[in-house]
């Protein structure tokens, strides 16, 4: 965060302490112009793994890199003064041995001024989980559907239906015991969110997992409308800028092909008019 900032920013113990007070509002970030703008309005700016689908065409979060996270937090971090950056650890930084997710979560803090991390998994994930918190890491959990898992879930599919259940309740102590200070519940059953709410001590972040959260996230691609290749139930679009945007480029390429644009108050004269000359 910006050192000559005048407002204090958002911190992972803040966030702790907003348990079963007012929602958390949390977004994704990768750019600093929606940096500026979710740090008006927002607690947490996200930099999601999701930038790989949104922004960069790839078919999954499998495929983003340390450098992309990086790059891109760096550029959310830029755009913030208030509301509170974590990152998300990509796939095959941290899953090999806490020793690995340590020195990954140290390089995207350090290289990005970012005050947390976030990573997936629960109950396999604990001790690594353990390891950062105990070295000065902050870590902000995901259970539930796991999209760096997608290949093993057989999908992006819900998670904790009838036998499911206990196992994620169970995802979501080992998580909080270890030391993250919130945890992230994506497509978990709404009746399930609930109950892993009230027996938290930790704030949980839904998304896809029904309004008893302690708040919400979703990527601000999909509830902007700009990222249309498929949307997901627990996605309200609050704007269709791809719409927007497409009609504007459309209308942009018909004048120019029609030399409309550009028009005489977009030109530059050959010769500055003189001083003091009228019209």
């Amino acid at each position: 965060m910006s050192a000559s900032s005048p407002l204090r920013p958002v911190l992972p113990a803040d966030i702790q302490s907003r348990k079963g007070g007012t929602p958390l509002v949390v977004l994704t970030a990768y750019t600093t112009p929606m940096a500026r703008i979710v740090d008006r309005h927002c607690d947490v700016a996200l930099v999601g793994d999701s930038l790989g689908m949104v922004l960069h065409g790839l078919p999954s979060t499998i495929g983003v890199t340390m450098d992309m996270m990086i790059l891109h937090g760096r550029a959310v971090v830029r755009g913030l003064t208030k509301a509170m950056a974590v990152i998300d650890m990509p796939f095959g930084s941290y899953e090999e041995s806490p020793q690995q997710a340590f020195r990954n979560a140290a390089r995207l803090i350090a290289e990005t001024g970012a005050p947390a991390v976030k990573l997936e998994g629960g109950q396999h994930m604990a001790e690594t989980i353990a390891f950062l918190t105990s070295r000065g890491v902050p870590v902000m959990a995901h259970i539930g559907l796991t999209p760096q898992a997608v290949n093993t879930l057989g999908g992006y599919k819900v998670v904790g239906r009838d036998a499911e259940a206990e196992k994620v309740m169970a995802d979501a102590v080992a998580v909080q015991e270890a030391g993250a200070f919130s945890v992230v519940l994506e497509k978990v059953p709404e009746g399930l969110a609930s109950r892993i709410t009230q027996r938290l001590t930790i704030p949980t972040i839904g998304i896809g997992a029904g309004v008893r959260c302690d708040g919400q996230v979703l990527v601000v691609d999909d509830m902007l409308g700009m990222f249309t290749d498929f949307r997901p139930k627990f996605v309200k679009r609050f704007a269709n800028f791809g719409e927007t945007a497409d009609e504007a480029v459309a209308a942009y390429a018909a004048e120019v092909r029609d030399r409309a644009f550009p028009g005489p108050e977009h030109a530059f004269a050959d010769v500055l008019p003189a001083k003091g000359a009228q019209g």
